[in-house]
């Protein structure tokens, strides 16, 4: 790979050229048995091709069917070759990245004719450190009741090509991952014994010579994070040099990247890192530290551990006295103008942690300089890097509370959580607090770190509009600070006949979510809806205690349905998506993570019902924050925020339904509003075209049963 400081002069790829390789005649139409243009998916690949060709942003939404993957893998490949480039495709889910490198870019190597090298690349926290699992094996007597899973990873690992936690048969406890996995501060580089079988620098070594890197979202930001740090773009940091990016399932790169540049902190992190620095227990002492100061000259400075932990454990106790104090019945609260009184308790004791936990880790590295050069190849210095860098972002995260009004492009919030029931221990309080600092808008971020940097940016989804344009979407992300003329904008329908295979129907007789019968109702609704169905249901809600009381009144009410009546939360999503594709006649009742990504093609999903529009809840405090910012500078947070934001997960929620040409079926929305409210025919227009109806619930389960079954 060539990357070189002045301004490249790119060759163009032909875009008609690259059309014909999908289009009648062309080499897909040759190796594909089920072949059938679709001049829609031929459209939007030249037009990719011209955004590389030009140096352009390109937004474009691509419905179910269009067959994007296509579209953007050709024109990257071509353009990688032709300009000996690399080009990196970003994904939000981990499934789509194996589609692709397991799938997709292999027909394309057969489609184009021309081999071309491309590389999955995870972040290095998913792979095995082989000096890491060498010192853990050494001490396992160290290590209670996980050296039989230790023995067995080590065993894994002699024979593993990758070296990839997914790639494991048997899934490792994050308790024994966490002691394993390569950190980059662990690191020892070209010092290690086991350089030369690293796993990590195999894999970026692969990386430096691909034609395509795919990553996820994620990792891409981690690497936007390093560069814009000090890094720079001309050199590898986490990933090689690069100067174009395909975002995939761009939908959701706010929420990626809001989640990456978010710090978070609570007393089972610090503990944890805290107890593998030093405990005591009876009268022997224990920990990484007690070994560091063997070897250093600091040794002294050690002696204070014991009564530094023990104050860090009193602070926590105090933070979380004082944060659930605050909380009383609530479960998150922001901290803002209006609540820093009722926040003058904690913000002392969140002090006081800070202190105690900077003055433990001022000590620390005291004894880590005291350490010669040539006892720094000992694995407690390494580990100890790993564990400081950790505590001392928690040192700053804590600071920053203190001083939350000279950072106002930050919100600042508390969140009480409850620990899993198999977590909980006799007589333990099972609650805990999570303290945050999430960023208030990645818009500047996305721009400085992405769109100005790259030369081509191609953004895809099937949902990136609301209503009839991309400005939400495109004002969230930053895309907006490029200026028009280096844009382009394109929507590329699905070809699938929604309007034969698809009904759309709201019942007028439901009362309105803010009627204090409307979860009744919809208890009601329910049953009879799955019944006119023979089952076949995602039953999608925008809240978990809805979902639990409405699943436990229907499942008593369908005592004689033969098909499983299921809930998130009762098993892994993924087996639960498993035994729903398996069992036609199954029901699944989900909330969060079901409204996107979710893949059920056939007759298991006749039927989606949507029992809410999915506005956020307003005690989101990042939410709250965004809207009050909106509402600051006199806009109206309600129409461009709460709308757009619900209108794109709507849309992701509709798209269960349809997932080849054909399939069949019904989208049931229980929630009024969206034919009574001005702002619902935003949510209207942004659907596909079919069949609806408006009636009430007796006739809608009529027409369902005669539209899913004639």
């Amino acid at each position: 790979m060539e990357d070189s400081e002045e301004k490249v002069e790119y060759k163009s790829v032909d875009e008609l050229e690259a059309g014909n390789y999908i289009s009648n005649g062309g080499a897909l139409s040759k190796i594909s048995d089920s072949f059938e243009e679709r001049p829609v998916q031929v459209e939007l690949l030249q037009n990719i091709v011209h955004a590389f060709n030009e140096n352009k942003i390109a937004v474009f939404e691509a419905g179910t069917g269009v067959g994007k993957s296509y579209s953007y893998l050709i024109p990257s490949v071509l353009w990688a070759l032709i300009n000996h480039e690399r080009v990196i495709i970003s994904t939000g889910t981990i499934n789509l990245q194996q589609q692709l490198c397991e799938k997709d870019i292999p027909a394309v190597e057969k489609i184009v004719g021309k081999k071309f090298k491309y590389v999955l690349m995870k972040g290095r926290q998913n792979y095995i450190c082989l000096r890491r699992l060498n010192d853990a094996v050494s001490i396992l007597d160290l290590f209670e009741g996980e050296s039989d899973e230790l023995k067995k990873i080590a065993e894994w690992a002699q024979s593993s090509p990758t070296g990839s936690r997914s790639d494991m048969t048997f899934m490792p406890s994050e308790n024994v991952w966490t002691k394993i996995n390569s950190e980059s501060d662990a690191c020892m580089g070209k010092k290690c014994p086991f350089f030369g079988q690293c796993f990590v620098m195999k894999v970026r070594k692969e990386a430096a010579t691909a034609n395509i890197i795919v990553v996820n979202h994620h990792l891409l930001f981690a690497d936007i994070e390093s560069r814009l740090s000090g890094a720079g773009y001309e050199d590898a940091a986490v990933l090689p040099p690069y100067h174009h990016i395909v975002f995939d399932e761009a939908h959701g790169i706010e929420n990626a990247a809001t989640s990456f540049f978010s710090e978070s902190v609570n007393r089972f992190k610090l503990n944890k890192l805290i107890n593998q620095m030093y405990r005591k227990r009876k009268n022997s002492e224990y920990g990484h530290l007690c070994s560091l100061a063997v070897l250093s000259s600091n040794e002294e400075k050690a002696q204070d551990a014991f009564d530094l932990t023990n104050k860090i454990k009193l602070s926590l106790t105090n933070v979380e006295i004082a944060a659930k104090d605050l909380l009383a019945n609530e479960y998150t609260k922001r901290l803002y103008e209006g609540s820093v009184r009722d926040f003058g308790p904690l913000l002392v004791a969140i002090g006081e942690l800070s202190r105690s936990l900077g003055s433990f880790t001022g000590m620390i590295r005291e004894v880590m300089e005291g350490i010669e050069e040539d006892d720094k190849d000992a694995p407690c210095y390494w580990e100890s890097k790993v564990i400081l860098r950790h505590l001392e972002s928690y040192v700053i995260l804590l600071k920053n509370f203190s001083v939350w009004d000279e950072k106002r492009d930050d919100v600042f919030w508390i969140q009480k959580k409850r620990l899993p029931p198999d977590m909980i221990r006799d007589g333990a309080d099972p609650d805990y607090i999570t303290l945050t600092q999430t960023p208030l808008d990645i818009s500047h971020l996305m721009n400085d770190g992405v769109f100005e940097q790259m030369s081509s940016v191609i953004c895809t989804s099937a949902t990136l509009k609301t209503g009839h344009d991309f400005s939400y979407w495109m004002r969230r992300t930053g895309v907006t600070f490029a200026g028009e003329d280096r844009i382009l904008k394109g929507e590329y329908p699905s070809p699938f006949p929604y309007n034969k295979n698809m009904l759309f129907a709201v019942p007028n007789d439901a009362p309105t979510p803010d009627n204090i019968q409307f979860q009744q109702w919809v208890e009601m609704a329910l049953p009879r809806l799955i019944q006119a169905a023979a089952g076949r249901t995602l039953v999608l809600f925008t809240s978990y205690e809805s979902l639990k009381s409405a699943h436990r009144t229907t499942a008593a009410s369908l005592r004689s349905f033969t098909g499983r009546i299921m809930k998130q939360g009762d098993d892994d999503n993924g087996k639960l998506l498993e035994i729903f594709k398996k069992e036609k006649e199954s029901v699944l009742f989900a909330t969060d993570s079901f409204w996107q990504g979710v893949d059920i093609p056939g007759e298991s999903l006749s039927q989606v019902i949507i029992v809410k529009l999915p506005f956020t809840v307003p005690n989101d405090p990042v939410f709250v924050a965004r809207a009050e910012a909106i509402e600051k500078r006199g806009g109206s947070s309600f129409m461009e925020l709460s709308v757009p934001e619900a209108v794109i997960k709507f849309r992701q929620g509709i798209g269960r339904l349809i997932r080849r040409s054909d399939d069949k079926g019904v989208v049931v929305v229980l929630d009024r509003r969206v034919y009574e409210k001005r702002y619902g025919s935003i949510f209207i227009t942004s659907m596909p075209e079919c069949k609806k109806m408006y009636e009430p619930l007796s006739e809608i389960c009529r027409r369902i049963n005669s539209f899913i079954f004639d």
